[in-house]
């Protein structure tokens, strides 16, 4: 089953195998971060197909045999799906709770990529991370892009522990972390990593005091061509929203939607995250 799931569920799964597990269950493939048990979807299930509305309570039932009795803090509930097409909706979800979306892989060739409509706008630099000095400036930025979305200490401490993820992964060479900044401020930022030679993006955000400037534009063609020039990587994986505009605009540099899959989450209670 988890060789047969889409292109973005396999690349998120190269994480996950980093520092967590992932099994293979009868009816599900079971993925546990037990160092970020905040991550909600490195903590998840993630079937083959679409759930059926009528089986919610079945599955958030799975959700805590398999994840939530074994780590008190993952309060939340994640299951993703993969869908060869638009699937039943899921009404009973919904009206329980749930946030449900869909998201898609696309994939960059090194011979696709083309440049941005502008070039980086005066007075930015572009260069990698150097973890773990520049961890907390990179949480710091991920807060800020988050803008009161989730519980602020708990996402803190989601993107700390993200952020200790990918610099041990970049310090045993399997990729980095890099930024745009502006004098000593980290203005914009994105991870690239490796399994072979495919490369995959994580967690590009751009501060809302610098959008609309081609900042986005600007970091993800420079990290491409880190990726092609100096990882010596072949194919580029990113994931999107569909209701972006970053979507569109990963499109005009050359990446082409691939597959797209779903996810249906409900967050912890709020007297839990207190």
């Amino acid at each position: 089953m988890i060789e047969d799931l889409s292109l973005g569920w396999q690349t998120d799964l190269i994480f996950a195998r980093f520092d967590g597990l992932v099994t293979q269950a009868p009816d599900c493939v079971v993925v546990r971060s037990p160092s970020n048990p905040l991550y909600y979807w490195g903590n998840c299930l993630i079937l083959p197909e679409p759930p059926r509305d009528a089986d919610l309570a079945h599955w958030r039932r799975r959700f805590i045999e398999e994840i939530g009795a074994l780590q008190a803090k993952s309060r939340h509930v994640a299951i993703g799906f993969d869908a060869g097409q638009a699937h039943a909706p899921l009404t009973s979800w919904s009206d329980a709770g749930f946030e449900l979306f869909s998201t898609w892989a696309l994939r960059l060739t090194r011979d696709a990529l083309r440049e941005p409509k502008g070039p980086l706008p005066a007075g930015l630099s572009f260069r990698a991370l150097e973890l773990p000095t520049g961890l907390e400036a990179a949480v710091d930025l991920q807060c800020a892009i988050d803008a009161g979305e989730h519980e602020a200490v708990d996402y803190r401490e989601h993107r700390k522990r993200q952020m200790l993820r990918y610099q041990a992964m970049q310090e045993q060479g399997l990729g980095y972390w890099f930024g745009l900044w502006h004098g000593q401020t980290l203005v914009a930022d994105c991870g690239l990593f490796r399994h072979g030679t495919l490369g995959r993006f994580q967690h590009v955000g751009t501060h809302p005091s610098w959008r609309r400037r081609g900042l986005c534009s600007a970091l993800i063609h420079a990290v491409c061509r880190h990726g092609f020039e100096r990882m010596d990587l072949q194919d580029l994986v990113i994931c999107a929203d569909p209701e972006d505009v970053a979507i569109g605009l990963y499109e005009s540099l050359g990446f082409r939607r691939v597959s797209q899959h779903w996810g249906a989450q409900l967050r912890p209670p709020v007297a839990a995250q207190a």
